[in-house]
């Protein structure tokens, strides 16, 4: 039997956008919508070989006391660095309070409220497929037509969105905030094809758990520091990043709710759509 745990890191204190899992995206709180997503993979993704349980984890009582309204099981930790470094304080709670260690954990960070579940997914099934993989994480080929949109998103917010640079083995090379590679000729290749060069990240991850103790382990690297991105700790340290490329519709990825702006876009999204 193959343990899974969606772990959801919903702190309350972020420094750009305090309290932003309780914000309301239609009406609903940011992280009663990702709490939907994991409570509905858990329940189709688990099976005969594969056990897949979820959990909140947060530092702040209110976060854990809108989690019990919505019925999700919370895990109280302290102040960490990280939401990697909160999970892991997470399953060292649950650990000491006897539940089995999980063999991967998925980090689905409580500010992502649009990811498909068909993504979370995918996650899992690379881990069933290849148990020896270190870390796993999603990747979605833009349109030129997404393409635009993340420019002009981050003309106004230049942090929000990250873009990942992808081997011929797709394992990660690179991941920035700055939309890379850079395009020559963009011209003859929108010519050429619908679908841009540019990967987007989204914001999800799988560990192993002995990697996610190695990786929590280790100390803040020169670029994770300079670009904000914990997963670029990984990669400075020698860790694999296998990546799936996952199908999004047009105009469907979303990047994560990391400022009020990208709320307010979040709610045009779904008052558009439904």
């Amino acid at each position: 039997m193959m343990r899974i745990a969606i772990a959801i890191p919903a702190r309350y204190g972020s420094t750009r956008f305090p309290g932003k899992p309780l914000a309301e995206i239609g009406g609903r709180s940011m992280l009663s919508r990702v709490v939907d997503l994991a409570r509905a993979v858990a329940q189709d993704f688990s099976g005969d070989d594969t056990d897949i349980s979820y959990f909140v984890t947060t530092e702040d009582q209110r976060i854990a006391d809108h989690a019990a309204e919505i019925g999700a099981p919370c895990v109280m930790t302290g102040d960490c660095n990280t939401g990697s470094d909160r999970v892991l304080a997470a399953l060292d709670t649950l650990a000491q309070g006897g539940e089995a260690m999980p063999d991967f954990v998925l980090n689905l960070q409580g500010d992502a409220p649009f990811t498909p579940k068909s993504v979370v997914g995918a996650i899992i099934q690379a881990f069933k497929g290849d148990p020896r993989c270190e870390v796993v994480t999603p990747v979605h080929a833009l349109s030129w037509d997404d393409l635009d949109r993340l420019r002009a998103a981050k003309a106004v917010t230049p942090f929000s969105g990250t873009t990942a640079i992808i081997g011929a083995d797709h394992k990660a090379l690179w991941f920035s905030k700055t939309i890379i590679p850079g395009i020559r000729k963009e011209d003859d290749l929108r010519a050429a094809s619908d679908v841009s060069p540019v990967y987007q990240h989204i914001g999800l991850y799988g560990y192993r758990v002995d990697v996610l103790k190695r990786f929590c382990a280790l100390p803040m690297g020169v670029y994770e520091t300079l670009e904000g991105l914990e997963q670029l700790r990984l990669l400075e340290n020698g860790i694999s990043v296998s990546t799936v490329s996952v199908d999004i519709d047009k105009g469907e990825i979303q990047s994560g709710v990391d400022t009020p702006e990208d709320l307010a876009r979040a709610n045009a999204v779904i008052a558009g759509r439904g």
